[in-house]
């Protein structure tokens, strides 16, 4: 009986090594697939990365009025930005007044050295778009998140801090314009004042946060409209 069963033991020896380099081979091509898969999800990531900020302020849309600051220490002390990873949203602080006047304010500074404040863009109660500061460029508004944002400031009537419909509607476009040309993520690469510091800005959409959760959906909406 062992004779008889001799030939079945040694049949299954010379299977094993087979069976063997066969899983080997499909572990190694399973280990390819996943760094070829690795390799071009860094590569997209990279891709939307690359963009630079003085590429993005060449390509600056016509819809927005530049209107740039005097160079100087307070308000636009001209220190390069090199790569920009989030858009802040803000809020004026100064009911029913107007992208002018806020930028005026900046432009200010630059003789009376009151403080250090200025920003991208500000966004005015009718819509207008002010652009103060290049995108590669540090405007003081973002804190410690200064040297990797663009800022936008938007103009509202009253103290609750809401926006215009109109101001709302530009301040979406314009976000999302950069979101497209930064290749950020509404969702995560667009935040708020209050996000870095913790202060209440913009104020309204720290109170409530459904509004806020709706105007990154908006801009979303607006990037997505824009591919199609």
């Amino acid at each position: 009986m062992a004779a008889n069963h001799s030939p079945q033991r040694r049949g299954g020896k010379r299977a094993q090594p087979a069976l063997q380099i066969n899983r080997r081979s499909l572990l190694i091509a399973v280990g390819a697939l996943c760094l070829v898969l690795i390799i071009i999800v860094f590569s997209l990531h990279g891709s939307r990365t690359r963009t630079l900020p003085e590429q993005v302020q060449a390509q600056m849309p016509s819809w927005v009025t530049q209107e740039l600051l005097t160079p100087n220490e307070y308000s636009r002390p001209q220190i390069e930005v090199e790569q920009v990873n989030a858009v802040v949203i803000h809020y004026v602080g100064n009911p029913g007044t107007s992208a002018e006047a806020n930028r005026s304010y900046f432009e200010g500074l630059a003789a009376s050295g009151e403080t250090h404040a200025s920003s991208n863009f500000i966004v005015g109660l009718e819509g207008e778009i002010l652009q103060c500061v290049p995108v590669n460029e540090v405007a003081y508004c973002s804190s410690d998140r200064n040297y990797d944002t663009v800022s936008i400031e938007v103009c509202h009537p009253d103290e609750t801090g809401q926006f215009t419909e109109a101001s709302m509607a530009s301040a979406v476009k314009l976000t999302a314009w950069l979101c497209q040309a930064f290749g950020l993520d509404p969702q995560t690469d667009v935040i708020r004042h209050y996000d870095v510091t913790g202060k209440e800005c913009p104020l309204y959409y720290v109170r409530n946060g459904d509004a806020w959760e709706t105007f990154k959906s908006d801009v979303a909406a607006a990037m997505t409209a824009e591919e199609s």
